[in-house]
Order: C-alpha cells, then structure tokens, then sequence
C-alpha cells in the first residue's frame, strides 16, 4: 500500500526532529552510524540480492558488486567524516591593521541543510537506491533522510530500508533519521513540505523537470540534485581510428550493451570517419556474436526503449546498420547516420535510447569534430578515442564545456566512487554543477554559516580555536592540519 499524504507528512516531521538532535553530533558519532549500516547491509547481502534478482532481472553478479560499492561507499564517507574537510572551517581572527580597515573576528563553517527528500532510481536498485549516492552523501553531511522508493524494487526498498533504520537504531542514531515512502502522492508531498531542504533524484529527464520546476515553485524554492542522464557521446579521431579501429569498436559494442544499456553513462553515440561503413558493420556484428541479452529492468523501460529507437530511426538520412529487436530479451541494435544529416537535424544527437541501442555517425574530415560537439546538449561524460600525435585541443576544450567528465581512450560506462570523481554535467545531464558521486557529493547537503564576534564558549565546535574536533581549520589565511592545531 502507497504512503498517504498524512503519513509522508508525519514522516518529514519526525525527519526533522530526528535532524534537530543528530544535528551536533561529532565526526566520529555520525561516522560510526555510517559504518553500522555498511555492516548491516553487509550482513543481509544474501537476501537483498534474492530480491534484487527476481525484481529487477539483473544477475547475482552485478547486484553482488553494486552492493559491495555502496558498502565500500559508506565507509569512504565514514573516512571523509572522520577528516572533516568538508566542514570547510574557516577562522579570520580580529585585525585591527587589516588592509580594509578593522576586521572582525569571523568563523565560517558548512552545516547540514535538514531533510532532505532523495528519489531512488530503476536502474541500479542499491548504488543510486534506498541507500545509494544520494540518501549516503545526505546522511554524512549531517541531513535526515526521507527517501521515495522506486517502485521497479519495491520489496528490495522494503527490505533495504528496514536493514538501514534497524542499524542505525542500534548505533543510537536518533529515530526517524531515516525513513521510507512510496507512491506518486507522497513523492509529490515530498517536494512540496516545507520542512524538507533539498531534493535528491536521478532518473528519466522528463521526471526530473517536472520536480525540478516543482521544486522551484514552492514559496520557498529548494535545491533539486537531479541526475537526468545523457548521451555520452565518444569521438574517434582519424590516426586513432587507422591504427586500431576493432579494438575500438569491440569497447564501443561491450559498453553501449553493458548491462543491457540501461546505465545512464552508457555510450550512445559513437563519431568514427566515413567511407567504411561494410567494415563498422563487420567488425561490429563479430564484436556482438556473443552477446546475451535479458530482460529489461521493467515492462515500463522496455516499451520506452522501443519507442526511442523507433523515433530515432523515423528520422531523415538514418539507417540500420546492424538491426536487433524487441523481443522480452531484446538484442542490440545499432543505427547509423552523417554529420550533414546531424547537421541539419541536430535533435537526432539528443534522444536519448535507453537500452541496447547507440547511433554511429560517420564524419567527412577531423576538422569537423569540435562543430558537432558543438550541437551537443549537456552530457555526463565524453569520450576521445585518440593518440597522442593528434591535436585535439579545441575538440577536448568543446568537450569540458559540454560534459561533467572527459575520457581519454576509455569507456565511460563504471563510475568509480571516489574524491576526484564527477558526476554530473551541464543540463540536461542534471540540474546544478554538483556531482552525486564520490565524496564531493557530501558538500550539496552544507550550506555555509559564518558566525561574527562570539563569545569563544559559544562558538561551534568546528570554528574553536582548540579544534577539539581536530579538523583542518583555515586560520588567519593559512591551512592547519590538526596536529598543527594548538
């Protein structure tokens, strides 16, 4: 049964208490509840996977190692906590020879924001679910958490969220720093209460804009972290694509139908030169002779794929190049068109095909590479398949300006979590310039406060000149690490 809008109601009110207690706990406390729930999801791995399984379609394989990244996730940010250099703690102490004139005594530090709402998405059912990117990074910024089940998984979301309340009650965390809804109403209350202070989602564009405008219309507008996917779109230069055009293509075709092209970093367009269309086809249907294809994550995503390919094919100069199906397990299919046909119809370069199915297009002359990026929308990733003798210095910079992260003769499908990793991009990839991957992600959950001319006794632990957090602390304009703390 759906959650009523009464109860989401006494969900969020019961977040925000729990939020008001937990608020001040040191480092060391909120890392410990991070670490009771990777242990205890650790624990009930067997069973989350059986139910993961037969929900979802996904092999053990998978869902095995997608859970062992979420708890290996948690325990990153338990380290990035402990560290506490997200806190940001910044001490300009008063100087009356300041340059601008007298400063005050000044101390900034980042806070959590409160509740914050967070979407569970389809098609990784632990890594951005119930206890994935976003309900982890709000957690260890020091936010309670309301999360809306993704209703692809609802026994798996049940059960996860069951294991994280459990785990965090027997850490001591205060109760209903966690909690679980499900159903269209209750999502829609979600956005809409005033006490919840952000919003978290990663799922299909159209979702995404129609809560990223409700977001934005409330009497009192909310950050909205939406990761809407994208195209990825790869470049292959002509020297790359000389010396080592089937190894290319064999990445192209074990990347675009990993895990049956439902990852949102999935490449979806391939730029090769023209003029060996035979080969491409060749090289491509050996590339996926072995392919073994599964049902799709839902009934729903299966239907959507078959008419995004469709659309895609209804437009002028496309063909087939190698035709699949729509079968319950689907096999791949790969479409092909010219950079004239993109040119003059640059929407072919923006459906998105969310399953098997990528778009090559053939180009006349390297010199026109970094024009069709230019017709690009936003993208989560972008990819140069290139040597180190070409010159793509004006393609890489089109590249950054379009995409949250830029490879170098990679694929872009596998997001490791980590510090320096981004994943984001400019709309429609998401809708801001945050990533909701690594442990950067902890930081779209803070919020600066500065606090001027204290009393020392009230002053916030972080911002004390005794450091008894022992963070990193910017003093005076100068880093200190706690062991240079006094």
């Amino acid at each position: 049964m759906n959650t009523t809008v009464e109860e989401l109601r006494a969900a969020v009110e019961a977040a925000h208490a729990a939020f008001g207690k937990a608020r001040a706990a040191d480092p060391e406390t909120r890392a410990g509840w991070l670490e009771a729930v990777a242990a205890a999801l650790e624990q009930d791995a067997g069973t989350l996977v059986q139910i993961a399984g037969r929900e979802t379609h996904l092999g053990s394989p998978r869902l095995d190692g997608e859970l062992k990244r979420s708890v290996f996730q948690l325990r990153l940010f338990a380290e990035e906590l402990r560290r506490g250099e997200h806190l940001d703690a910044t001490i300009d102490h008063a100087d009356a020879e300041w340059g601008m004139g007298p400063r005050p005594d000044l101390r900034r530090f980042n806070v959590p924001l409160g509740v914050v709402g967070v979407f569970g998405a389809s098609n990784f059912p632990f890594a951005f679910s119930v206890m994935g990117g976003d309900s982890a990074s709000a957690l260890a910024a020091g936010c309670a958490v309301v999360h809306k089940a993704h209703e692809g998984h609802p026994d798996l979301a049940e059960r996860t969220a069951g294991t994280v309340i459990d785990a965090l009650d027997a850490a001591g965390a205060p109760a209903g720093l966690f909690s679980l809804v499900t159903g269209r109403p209750a999502a829609e209350a979600l956005v809409d209460h005033p006490l919840v202070k952000a919003v978290g989602f990663t799922g299909s564009t159209a979702v995404g804009r129609a809560l990223f405008d409700r977001a934005a219309a409330r009497p009192e507008p909310i950050p909205f972290y939406g990761e809407l996917g994208g195209i990825n779109a790869v470049f292959v230069t002509e020297h790359a694509w000389s010396v080592r055009r089937d190894e290319i293509l064999r990445g192209y075709a074990g990347s675009f139908t990993m895990g049956m092209g439902q990852f949102c970093t999935k490449p979806g367009l391939l730029f090769v030169p023209a003029g060996q269309t035979e080969e491409l086809r060749k090289v491509l249907s050996e590339a996926l002779a072995g392919f073994a294809p599964s049902r799709l994550l839902t009934e729903r995503l299966h239907e959507g794929f078959r008419d995004a390919v469709g659309q895609v094919e209804e437009h002028t100069g496309v063909d087939v190049l190698l035709e699949g199906d729509f079968a319950p397990m689907p096999r791949p299919t790969l479409l092909r068109t010219t950079a004239d046909a993109v040119r003059k119809d640059p929407a072919l370069l923006r459906q998105e095909m969310f399953g098997p199915a990528s778009l090559v297009v053939e180009y006349g002359d390297q010199s026109e590479l970094a024009g069709l990026a230019g017709l690009l929308e936003g993208q989560l990733t972008t990819t140069l398949q290139a040597d180190p003798e070409d010159d793509v210095a004006e393609l890489t910079a089109r590249l950054a300006d379009i995409s949250g992260r830029v490879l170098w003769n990679g694929w872009p499908t596998g997001v490791t979590v980590s510090y320096a990793q981004h994943h984001g991009g400019p709309y429609p990839a998401t809708t801001s310039n945050t990533t909701s991957v690594g442990t950067a992600a902890i930081r779209r959950f803070l919020r600066p406060v500065a606090y001027q001319s204290f009393p020392a006794d009230r002053l916030p632990e972080p911002v004390q000149d005794a450091n008894p957090w022992r963070i990193p602390q910017r003093v005076d304009g100068t880093w200190r690490r706690p062991e240079q703390a006094s």
